[in-house]
């Protein structure tokens, strides 16, 4: 079986950013795309990895979040179209979580105009877990939408989505997942179909956080060490993110083996180094659920092309 992973499309649209909708945490991104984003981060880049994915013919695709830049409605019909037919997968060969930058607002958050956008894509093939899901249809209290921790078993392989997506304030990209995402998770684990599978986390923030407390505070998951605790009962697995903009691997050591956590660089963002321009990583998984290869492909510039290389370990 193969996976891609793509992540941090930032695919932009600025219909629907009248000014009163720019009166909160979205002046700053504005400012932000008019003066530097919009120069670095290429939508052709994005188009040119879904049709190097089809020529691939994966088994399935993940994408860790950050699909827009300001939550605005326009941007989630753009990557809906992007999903529909530059991807041209059906719904139930791709997962998606959320980025910081798709719950931007709170009203963004508050109306669950992510999950609104890509219902057919977050649909969970276990029972949905009530107590994770406590205020119905709007987000909860620990600020997860009600359709996750979802669940998409396929072949060797249980793809477990979680939302580290919450409105912060300007300045602000730090995440968290919520005791009652927490909880579901701690179920999830537990249950006999994702047992005899090799578990896969999708989620937008790393489970690693910066060594500064300070960088942790602005841009870090805030409840690793929790989730941390609960993922040591795993004997093998991949924690996918993005949110760094580089690609890079790590391994978070297990009780009974490890899980390799591995992000995926911007697959918009055109850059000079290996390590952070555009492209997307492929996992090699075998009949058994082991984890045979993990890759990356990297964008070539000027031909719409890719080129296969490693992932940076640290």
């Amino acid at each position: 079986m193969r996976i891609a992973h793509l992540s941090d499309l930032h695919l932009l649209s600025l219909e629907g950013a009248i000014p009163f909708r720019l009166l909160n945490k979205r002046l700053t991104g504005y400012i932000n795309i008019r003066f530097r984003r919009r120069a670095v981060h290429k939508p052709h880049a994005v188009h040119a990895a879904a049709k190097e994915i089809r020529r691939l013919g994966v088994d399935h695709v993940v994408i860790t979040g950050d699909v827009s830049n300001l939550a605005l409605e326009r941007e989630f019909v753009l990557v809906r179209s992007f999903l529909q037919r530059d991807l041209g997968l059906p719904p139930d060969r791709v997962s998606i979580v959320p980025g910081n930058h798709d719950a931007y607002t709170k009203g963004a958050h508050r109306s669950q105009r992510f999950t609104q956008y890509f219902a057919p894509y977050l649909r969970s093939d276990l029972p949905l877990d009530a107590p994770a899901r406590e205020g119905g249809r709007g987000a909860d209290r620990d600020g997860a939408g009600s359709v996750f921790p979802f669940v998409h078993l396929r072949g060797p392989v249980a793809i477990i989505g979680l939302s580290t997506a919450w409105p912060r304030p300007p300045l602000v990209a730090s995440g968290r997942i919520g005791a009652a995402q927490l909880r579901s998770l701690e179920r999830v684990l537990a249950h006999p179909e994702v047992r005899r599978r090799t578990p896969i986390v999708l989620q937008h923030h790393p489970l690693h956080n910066p060594a500064s407390l300070t960088k942790t505070l602005l841009e870090g998951l805030g409840d690793a060490a929790a989730e941390g605790r609960l993922l040591r009962q795993v004997s093998r697995g991949l924690l996918l993110h993005g949110h760094l903009h580089r690609r890079i691997h790590r391994k978070l050591h297990t009780d009974r083996g490890h899980i390799d956590a591995v992000g995926a660089a911007s697959a918009s963002l055109l850059h000079d180094s290996d390590e952070k321009m555009a492209g997307f990583n492929v996992y090699e998984i075998d009949d058994a659920g082991g984890i045979k290869g993990i890759t990356s492909h990297r964008f070539v510039p000027g031909h719409d092309a890719f080129r296969e290389i490693p992932v940076p370990q640290r």
